[in-house]
């Protein structure tokens, strides 16, 4: 299905570069004109709608606020990868001069595919005020899967995967793939993955590891490395799968289902994209109080997620207020609260004014997630986005299907 997509990604751009309008000039109207013009405006996001957390925090504070100090009216849709590209392309193919969704979550492959298309509004992050605090520095937010975001997305979270467990049942999580292979053996149908993007990311951190860690699949795509490294790691899921949750003969499709199995006890790990996930589940009662995350010492991806406008919308001015909007200090610190989201700010926070700094500094201290400057340590970037996509038709014709 990815491959197929991506095909059809390769075609629809040889059509959008001959009929698509040149990227339109970001406007240099000054910025509170851009805001007074943007009053009354209606936008649609479309994002991944697959925590009640997140979406808690974007219908109950972000929408409201946007209201109340905009006068912008933000319609949240769902969507994700697949459904974005399509969209966006189908729109394309037909000629559609404004777009059904103005603003979209994206990073990594769905990033890559978009700018084949020239579906992305953009650079357009400079443009924004709060874009002096974004931290640049950071390649884990400057980059998305090896791809300078170049002003064409706004980044607005910072995560890492960890591995969750109920340390009631599991006193020494595993560390490294020999670990985790004894251990399953040891403890059969408590492990799986999802074939989703979380899952996904597990594989790409296990590919990393396997392929020498910090650095080893850095650049572009490289054909030769994929097909060395992902054939021992077929070799090693195969391996073991029988070992895992139903005799490894399904996989969950979504990360949310193995949180539904890890909260029944059916399975003792969980895992999730953002490190501080465990906190905020907690908090909720879905998982148990006894649940621990961790990165172990092989390593786990770090990457940011990103807000993007559509290039064919026709509220570009009002989206680069709700980019603005987001990347405020308020609203990237209140979405960093343990119990809010637990989401990972983009801003550098020392250059913050000092009170906001303080404010930075006073967030509620993880309880059972790892200490982020200690995971930072086992941080892997995000390889090119062509190893997501080939990791997923290949994950299903060599290991579910086998």
């Amino acid at each position: 299905m990815r491959l197929k997509i991506l095909y059809l990604v390769l075609i629809i751009s040889s059509i959008a570069c001959e009929n698509q309008k040149k990227e339109e000039v970001i406007t240099d109207k000054p910025w509170q004109q851009i805001i007074r013009e943007s009053r009354d405006k209606t936008l649609t996001l479309m994002m991944w709608q697959g925590d009640p957390l997140i979406n808690r925090f974007m219908s109950d504070y972000i929408v409201p606020e946007l209201k109340e100090q905009y006068g912008i009216t933000l319609n949240i849709v769902n969507g994700q990868g697949n459904t974005i590209v399509s969209t966006l392309m189908t729109e394309l193919e037909a000629g559609v001069s404004s777009s059904e969704v103005d603003m979209i979550w994206i990073n990594g492959e769905t990033f890559y595919q978009l700018r084949q298309i020239k579906a992305l509004y953009g650079p357009f992050v400079e443009r924004l005020p709060n874009n002096e605090y974004i931290d640049l520095s950071n390649p884990f937010i400057a980059y998305d899967f090896q791809q300078p975001a170049d002003g064409y997305e706004c980044p607005w979270g910072n995560v890492q995967l960890a591995l969750i467990y109920n340390g009631e049942q599991v006193k020494n999580p595993p560390q490294n793939l020999i670990e985790l292979e004894k251990w399953v053996r040891e403890h059969p149908g408590k492990f799986t993955i999802g074939n989703d993007f979380t899952g996904m990311t597990v594989l790409k951190s296990w590919l990393i590891h396997l392929a020498g860690g910090k650095g080893a699949l850095k650049g572009d795509f490289n054909e030769e490395k994929y097909k060395k490294y992902s054939a021992e790691l077929w070799e090693y899921l195969n391996r073991i799968k029988p070992y895992w949750w139903n005799k490894g003969q399904s996989f969950p499709s979504s990360v949310a289902q193995i949180h539904q199995l890890f909260a029944n006890g059916e399975v003792w790990f969980t895992m999730s994209n953002n490190d501080s996930e465990v906190d905020n589940k907690i908090v909720q009662g879905i998982f148990p109080e006894s649940s621990r995350a961790y990165v172990p010492e092989t390593g786990t991806i770090q990457n940011s997620h990103f807000m993007g406008i559509v290039n064919h919308s026709s509220n570009k001015e009002a989206a680069m207020v709700v980019c603005n909007f987001l990347i405020s200090p308020a609203v990237q610190w209140e979405k960093m609260q343990p119990a809010v989201w637990g989401d990972g700010t983009v801003l550098s926070v020392s250059a913050l004014p000092v009170e906001w700094q303080q404010k930075f500094q006073a967030i509620p201290g993880r309880k059972n997630a790892p200490d982020r400057e200690f995971i930072n340590e086992r941080a892997f970037m995000e390889p090119a986005p062509e190893y997501m996509i080939r990791l997923f038709e290949d994950f299903r014709k060599e290991v579910i299907e086998k």
